[in-house]
């Protein structure tokens, strides 16, 4: 009985120790995770960019945001490290009272407090509550980093946002931004595109976008825009020291009722494998799941650059969306429901049992 319990309690000390965990006023606890394709640098508060890699292909930076383990070539660390998201409500207690919170390492981070940051390896979970004017959360936001089954070339970034305002909100008052400069390898030698925006916009057209553009320096406060031209448009390999930017607006949410869905981010050696990548998500090529995206390549700074092909690496940023509306995660598995080879090794060893027992009443 001893025995038993100290190996269970080093097994539970040795899953603790595969965690990294930080509260609320402690230091940044981000994490460099991977998945053997695709390396993140995530923050504590959900964005990207985290300082402790290794020097990045064509431009040197240690921080890593999104970054291709084949290439060595890093997408949003070199020169700025904008790459954030923002939440907020519109018309908080009254027409024209907009409150948010958002987190860029380099543009700003502001009105957010962390709840929690626990990381593995490979998954980094970041929960962030955004305030209102008294301080206490109006909104709580999740950001699950996690490998997919489908794809080693996409990470799946499940967002959940709760609404914790004291109040229903209405057709469109939830916002939601992303936003990243794409530099790929270094400032100005990338290529952007922009690809699934809708002819119509908004909630009232039956979708969850509210804008996008080609400005990858914004804020990550979805209250505020500079555009750089290329607004509310799909777009290919546009040129220029630029990004991509989403910002999206929901449906009705009820007080204490939370709004889920999934975005992506990934890297694959070209446009095409890319392609295959956005319609790999549930392991089946003949249905694209990512319909909204960014890609980013390089044009020169890189060996092999080729930006019509996309070589040596397409790095993505998109949703889980169809026409604009952003589809949530997909469930996970159900808890106690055994995989397929989990069934093969459980009656292996029933049937291992079983004739052990027989033996021994034979004795």
């Amino acid at each position: 009985m001893i025995r038993r319990r100290s190996a269970r309690v080093a097994v539970l000390a040795m899953a603790v120790a595969g965690l990294v965990s930080a509260g609320a006023g402690g230091a940044d606890a981000g994490a460099i995770i991977a998945n053997g394709t695709v390396q993140m640098g995530v923050r504590d508060l959900g964005d990207l960019n985290q300082p402790g890699g290794v020097p990045a292909a064509g431009s040197g930076t240690t921080i890593v945001g999104l970054r291709s383990m084949a290439t060595g070539s890093d997408s949003t660390s070199p020169g700025c490290t904008c790459e954030g998201w923002g939440a907020g409500i519109k018309d908080f207690g009254g027409p024209g009272i907009n409150v948010s919170g958002f987190a860029n390492s380099d543009v700003g981070t502001a009105n957010v407090s962390l709840v929690s940051f626990v990381s593995t390896a490979s998954t980094a979970v970041s929960v962030v509550n955004v305030l209102g004017p008294t301080g206490a959360p109006v909104l709580q936001v999740t950001h699950n980093y996690h490998p997919i089954a489908g794809t080693p070339m996409l990470y799946e970034v499940d967002v959940a946002i709760k609404n914790m305002s004291g109040a229903d909100l209405a057709d469109g008052q939830l916002v939601y931004r992303r936003v990243m400069d794409w530099d790929i390898p270094f400032p100005g030698a990338e290529r952007v595109s922009i690809q699934g925006v809708p002819a119509l916009l908004g909630v009232a057209n039956g979708n969850n976008v509210r804008r996008t553009d080609n400005n990858g320096f914004n804020s990550g406060d979805p209250f505020s825009f500079s555009p750089f031209g290329l607004t509310n448009i799909n777009f290919t390999d546009a040129s220029g020291d630029i990004g991509a930017l989403f910002d999206f607006e929901f449906e009705a949410l009820l007080d204490g009722a939370t709004r889920e869905f999934a975005t992506f981010y990934g890297v694959a050696p070209t446009k095409a494998a890319a392609d295959l990548a956005r319609a790999l998500v549930d392991g089946d090529p003949s249905d694209i799941e990512i319909g909204l995206y960014s890609y980013g390549v390089c044009s020169t700074g890189l060996s092999g650059c080729d930006f019509v092909s996309g070589a040596p690496n397409t790095f993505i940023f998109g949703f889980g969306a169809a026409g604009g509306i952003l589809a949530p995660p997909p469930p996970p598995p159900t808890p106690g429901v055994p995989e397929p080879a989990s069934l093969i090794l459980l009656g292996a060893g029933l049937a291992g049992a079983a004739a052990l027992k027989r033996a021994y009443r034979r004795k």
